[in-house]
């Protein structure tokens, strides 16, 4: 997802009045409309926001505790990230074609994450991650008490292969400075939803890599597979070669489930020939996939001819068995 990187926090800023309301004024020039995510008091809020001629825009959302809050143009590109909560006012302010150098003021946690990735910013664009990620886990160590550990950790570092290691950071962070409204997608852990819970899917709408969007039919096509992702997917070529196992009337839909897609095409660069790739640029909390459920990726759904979701969890051997026909 970059990953549908996550929530800025901390309550800088806390009003005494009880409407839980925060604001987002900005101008964003280059972009032709704003859509806005994240996850509030009442649920998923996914919202047009209207711009003028000259990129500005003005946006009122509630969240009594910390939420994570995505700025995307109309294709879904991800513009800006920050974390608002009951009583901040955040002012944004930059280009869409330079991501990097927009910037948000408002509140010290923001300002901080800011500067961050001003200092680091040649890791942001570096295709290998793992330099950034070595400057987070630093940070993380040194900076116990500070919330933005918290924020870089959730919102800013790709390698989520190793659970433990990633459980070891988190839990190192004091209690005070990660709130369980930003950690509870990871600290939930990756459960599989109950068949009673799951939802129908009818249509998906996902990019691919020529960035038009296709609208997905989830009905009247047999059994199929979504397979959701994010960047550095390191066990990649033994999932593809699994998949490929399948039986023919076995639809695979192959997703990127992150905003950043700078290494897309070099992670799918050999794959399958013909093989389907698309692109969710909310990740997990886009239309449609949100209702999976998810939290981690790698993630696994399997829907049947109705769109029934019959499995959905992070468990690919579990989503295989619904898929393999049983031996006689």
């Amino acid at each position: 997802m970059n990953k549908i990187s996550f929530f800025i926090l901390l309550m800088v800023v806390l009003c005494s009045c009880s409407s839980n309301e925060f604001k987002i004024d900005g101008n964003i020039s280059g972009v032709d409309g704003l859509r806005i995510v994240f996850s509030g008091d009442s649920g998923l809020v996914d919202e047009w926001v209207n711009m003028d001629k000259k990129g500005h825009f003005s946006f009122k959302g509630t969240a009594q505790e910390p939420v994570l809050v995505s700025l995307m143009d109309v294709r879904g590109e991800p513009l800006a990230m920050v974390v608002a909560v009951d009583g901040n006012h955040l002012k944004i302010k930059g280009d869409a074609s330079k991501t990097m150098g927009i910037k948000v003021k408002g509140n010290r946690l923001n300002e901080d994450w800011q500067l961050f990735r001003d200092e680091h910013a040649a890791f942001y664009t570096d295709p290998n991650p793992s330099r950034l990620d070595a400057a987070i886990e630093k940070y993380v160590r040194e900076h116990p008490d500070d919330m933005l550990s918290t924020v870089l950790l959730l919102a800013d570092y790709s390698d989520y292969s190793d659970r433990d290691k990633l459980d070891k950071m988190l839990g190192g962070i004091k209690a005070e400075a990660r709130p369980e409204s930003l950690t509870r997608i990871l600290t939930s852990g990756p459960q599989a939803r109950t068949r009673s819970a799951l939802p129908r899917l009818m249509t998906l709408t996902l990019f691919k890599h020529d960035d038009t969007a296709e609208e997905i039919s989830l009905t009247g096509h047999g059994t199929t597979l979504i397979s959701l992702w994010a960047n550095p997917q390191l066990d990649r070529q033994t999932v593809i070669s699994k998949l490929q196992m399948l039986d023919k009337g076995v639809r695979v839909i192959d997703v990127l489930a992150e905003g950043d897609t700078l290494r897309w095409g070099q992670t799918t660069s050999t794959d399958p020939e013909g093989w389907q790739h698309y692109w969710a640029p909310g990740g997990p909390l886009e239309p449609g996939i949100q209702t999976l459920g998810i939290t981690s990726l790698p993630w696994y759904a399997v829907t049947d001819s109705t769109g029934l979701v019959t499995y959905s969890g992070p468990n690919l051997s579990t989503a295989l068995k619904l898929l393999t026909p049983k031996a006689p």
